[in-house]
């Protein structure tokens, strides 16, 4: 081969190495994402989901296409999501129920949500409502605890799953308290509402985007707010702690996690641009009117969050004595 030519195809040949490298670098994303919802449609975690998938969409220029696969309180989604390519392409949202309280909670699980997912960042956080059909005679939480401890085992309550913040909440309420209610688990938020609109269960602590509407129509009887301080969503209603059970607080938080060992550049990336997502007008006023607090932040505060709320729920779980097989 004379030397002119070898140097043509030196040249090709290294065009053709490097080439695809750099393109790997700058092309992410270069196909569409899914973001994987563990809950059905209509529920508190697939309204944040929905919204974020629209912000990265037009953050990252490529389709973000939301997958429901509810379950087993979050787990089925966590699983599929964990056991996706760690390329980037897989997102899920979690919540700090997932991370905190499943673990605790169920048995056996097919999957470790704190090694084989990891955090990209936490978006939004809720305080949960207790919400009553109309039917119900209370008109206050003094009046559910009289109820419930004149007809132990009686009150139902719904949850969106066993081991969601809406089931804890439940917990928490009846070891506080010292009550017997029997707890009816859904898959999701949404058909345990629908539910409860309905007069099949009598009462839900749930997560207050989902009831708000309802709350409004005059569909379902609001009580009292679940955080540390009045929600902004619903301030004429007072915290379940000034209502007559002190020390009482629960809530949630939402967050993006990725599968574990997916490159630390691409959880950049996803970071910044969910953070800014979380920023935009748009994002804030759908969110914000809905009753989400806003907590964007880096994949290691993410991580804080999730070691703070093992330490806060795990006792929990224990004393109530709840275990899923």
């Amino acid at each position: 081969m004379k030397p002119a030519f070898r140097k043509i195809a030196f040249a090709a040949l290294a065009s053709a190495i490097v080439a695809p490298s750099i393109a790997f670098g700058q092309a992410f994303p270069h196909k569409p994402i899914r973001l994987i919802c563990p809950f059905p449609p209509a529920g508190a975690v697939d309204i944040a989901s929905r919204a974020i998938a629209n912000e990265l969409q037009k953050n990252l220029g490529q389709p973000v296409t939301v997958e429901n696969r509810p379950g087993a309180g979050g787990n089925l989604g966590g699983e599929m999501a964990a056991k996706s390519a760690p390329d980037g392409y897989t997102l899920f949202m979690t919540t700090s129920g997932i991370q905190a309280i499943n673990p605790a909670l169920y048995s056996k699980l097919n999957y470790d949500p704190n090694k084989d997912l990891v955090p990209v960042a936490p978006l939004v956080s809720l305080n949960n409502v207790l919400v009553l059909h109309p039917s119900v005679p209370a008109n206050s939480v003094r009046d559910v605890i009289a109820m419930a401890k004149a007809n132990p085992g009686k009150l139902t309550y719904a949850s969106s799953g066993n081991g969601t913040s809406i089931h804890m909440s439940g917990e928490l309420f009846k070891h506080m308290t010292g009550v017997n209610m029997l707890h009816i688990p859904y898959k999701g938020s949404g058909p345990a509402v629908t539910d409860l609109i309905g007069g099949q269960v009598n009462m839900m602590f749930d997560n207050i985007p989902s009831s708000l509407p309802h709350i409004k129509a005059g569909k379902l009887k609001a009580l009292a707010t679940t955080g540390a301080k009045r929600d902004p969503a619903l301030p004429d209603l007072p915290t379940i702690a000034e209502a007559g059970v002190p020390g009482y607080e629960s809530g949630v938080w939402f967050g993006l996690a990725v599968p574990a060992g997916t490159p630390k550049d691409i959880i950049g990336k996803l970071n910044a641009e969910a953070v800014r997502g979380t920023k935009s007008p748009d994002f804030v006023k759908r969110m914000g009117d809905l009753g989400y607090l806003f907590i964007p932040g880096t994949p290691e505060q993410m991580a804080d969050m999730i070691k703070a709320e093992i330490v806060r729920w795990t006792p929990v779980v224990k004393s109530s004595g709840a275990k899923v097989d």
